[in-house]
């Protein structure tokens, strides 16, 4: 089943108006800006990018790229659809998120550790390593919150073994003032309402259940990566194992849901928009080649 078809429940939704898994009407822009199965391009990227595994936008034509195996940087000219210049930060290891913030670009290794990058535009700009703390493991997903001064943090997996904190997912804060982790978290998500949600909505998602029993969705929400939209502040994610893509309002709640084509999205692992709505995601290469998929934002 193609991409197209899993957009199907959620364009029902639209014409019916009916009431996300929160009981909070979703927006109509979230549900039509984006066709998932049709993208407007798709770079193909080289092997240095093969790892890929973090994007951030620098302006309407460039990104900065890292991937996973490399402290390594990666300027890459989307126009040219070449890689521009190479930036050094540290030595190899696992990392796996990206953002910046004006000048600066932070990069988020696996272990929980923030890296900045003072100035990307200047060679020899001081490199700082901030310990974050967050109670997680596995941490990939970053982003810039622009509205609080702040970036936000996803672990892909949780830390606790307490069996109700199975079915919840959270994302954390640093605040980039005190360059400190802010106490608690930002944002919760409840994996049984997001369940719920698909079920209501007919979204095909993994599921789970013994032979000749009624199946039941199966989420995992594995998140690696997250941005936040530039026109609706709405909070993108992906659980890459999952090839599931959300939509969530600032506070938690569900707001769209698919199932991302495979054929399109080997191994989604980055998200980032333009200024003027457009998304990208990239993909590692897994068996083939890494990609960037873009799709141009057309609001209704």
């Amino acid at each position: 089943m193609t991409g197209y078809l899993y957009l199907l429940p959620l364009a029902v939704q639209l014409i019916t108006g009916c009431a996300s898994g929160t009981g909070n009407p979703a927006p109509a822009a979230e549900k039509s800006a984006y066709n998932l199965s049709a993208p407007d391009k798709v770079y193909n990227l080289p092997p240095s990018l093969h790892e890929i595994s973090g994007i951030t936008a620098i302006d309407a034509s460039t990104l900065a790229c890292i991937q996973d195996e490399h402290g390594l940087l990666f300027i890459y000219d989307l126009d040219k659809n070449s890689i521009t210049r190479q930036i050094p930060f540290g030595a190899d290891g696992d990392y796996e998120g990206v953002a910046r913030v004006n000048r600066a670009i932070y990069i988020l290794r696996s272990d929980e550790v923030l890296i900045e990058l003072t100035d990307y535009t200047s060679s020899g700009s001081p490199i700082n390593f901030y310990e974050t703390g967050i109670p997680g493991r596995d941490a990939e997903g970053l982003c810039y919150d622009p509205k609080n001064n702040r970036l936000l943090v996803a672990p892909k997996e949780i830390s606790s073994d307490n069996p109700s904190a199975q079915a919840t997912r959270h994302i954390f804060g640093f605040n980039l003032a005190s360059k400190t982790l802010i106490k608690g978290t930002v944002m919760d998500f409840d994996i049984r309402k997001i369940e719920e949600y698909a079920v209501s909505n007919n979204v095909k998602v993994p599921m789970k259940g013994k032979k000749g029993e009624v199946k039941v969705p199966d989420i995992n929400m594995k998140i690696s990566a997250i941005g936040i939209h530039p026109i609706t502040y709405k909070l993108y994610a992906i659980s890459g194992p999952e090839r599931l893509f959300f939509v969530f309002d600032m506070n938690g709640n569900i707001e769209s849901l698919v199932r991302l084509d495979k054929d399109l999205f080997a191994q989604p692992e980055g998200i980032t928009f333009m200024p003027n709505g457009d998304m990208l995601i990239s993909n590692e290469g897994a068996k083939g080649i890494p990609t960037i998929v873009r799709f141009n934002y057309r609001p209704k």
